[in-house]
């Protein structure tokens, strides 16, 4: 049957952008939002993920190295207490550089194991949130490896490109936080927690709910990296001393502090509980999420 041709003025209401931007279009782009990802990740055979989090603000060694070295280059002959804020802010990025490389080195080995698993489906890919700092370690580390990573980037005010190291078609767009989280919570089986601020946090605390109320299984990995960052920013024993959790609930929480540890413990809790992938795993949404 031919297609009927339109006039100049006549418009499909999926090919008008007024419409489909409109409050009362808002489904559509939610569906849009889900099934991009389910046709795409489908489509690579992707059937679960190891999604890695941290901030934004973590620079690589060399990078953090460079920015201090300009830093004090620009401070000399400067004794204000604004330029020794600047160089102390300076010297704490390369402390926390640390953390990048780890992050890096840790996506590639888990890379590197993975693809010993095959790609029939591919099992636990690495997955970020897309942008840079810890994000682009964990991407940069899989690419190294030779692998596939995904990055599920979101559309903010201040426009973030997504980084680099993405496998170009599983670099997503997301204008949507919560379909965003259900995609780094639909396909994950380990969520490593390295240093981060409110958007790591955000994302800890969003995981840890859906397990503590059983809409995800309680033998998904959250792994805590970097105790000596971790502990200073929460308290996680007095939560379970005041009652606001049980011990079963801290439970759900496991630690570690170097890219051996966390290695071992990540492949260890997968191969105990995923190895075995369930038929089609990837398009089969969470319990009643």
């Amino acid at each position: 049957m031919s297609r009927r041709s339109h006039r100049p003025h006549e418009k499909l209401a999926y090919e008008d952008p007024k419409f489909m931007e409109s409050l009362v279009a808002r489904p559509l782009r939610i569906m849009a939002e889900y099934l991009d990802p389910l046709n795409r990740l489908r489509r690579a055979n992707v059937s679960d993920t190891i999604v890695m989090f941290g901030s934004a603000r973590i620079q690589s060694r060399d990078r953090a190295l460079a920015h201090l070295k300009q830093v004090r280059r620009d401070a000399r002959g400067r004794r204000t207490r604004e330029w020794r804020q600047k160089v102390s802010a300076a010297r704490s990025l390369v402390s926390m550089s640390r953390y990048y490389e780890e992050a890096r080195e840790l996506a590639h080995r888990l890379t590197m194991w993975s693809m010993t698993l095959g790609d029939s489906p591919r099992r636990f890919v690495v997955c970020s949130g897309g942008g840079p700092g810890i994000m682009e370690a964990a991407n940069r580390g899989a690419a190294e490896a030779g692998g596939p990573s995904i990055g599920l980037s979101i559309q903010l005010p201040h426009e973030q490109a997504s980084n680099p190291y993405i496998t170009p078609n599983l670099n997503f767009l997301f204008h949507y936080f919560f379909m965003r989280k259900l995609w780094f919570a639909q396909m994950a089986k380990a969520l490593i927690i390295f240093p981060g601020g409110f958007g790591t946090m955000d994302e800890l605390w969003e995981m840890l709910t859906l397990m503590q109320t059983h809409k995800l299984s309680q033998h998904h990995l959250i792994l805590i990296y970097g105790r000596k960052y971790w502990d200073k920013v929460i308290d996680w024993r007095h939560m379970v001393r005041t009652g606001t959790i049980n011990e079963r609930e801290f439970k759900l929480l496991q630690f570690a502090d170097n890219v051996d540890e966390a290695f071992n413990h990540i492949r260890k809790d997968l191969e105990a509980h995923h190895l075995e992938v369930e038929s089609d795993s990837y398009t089969k949404p969470m319990r009643r999420m």
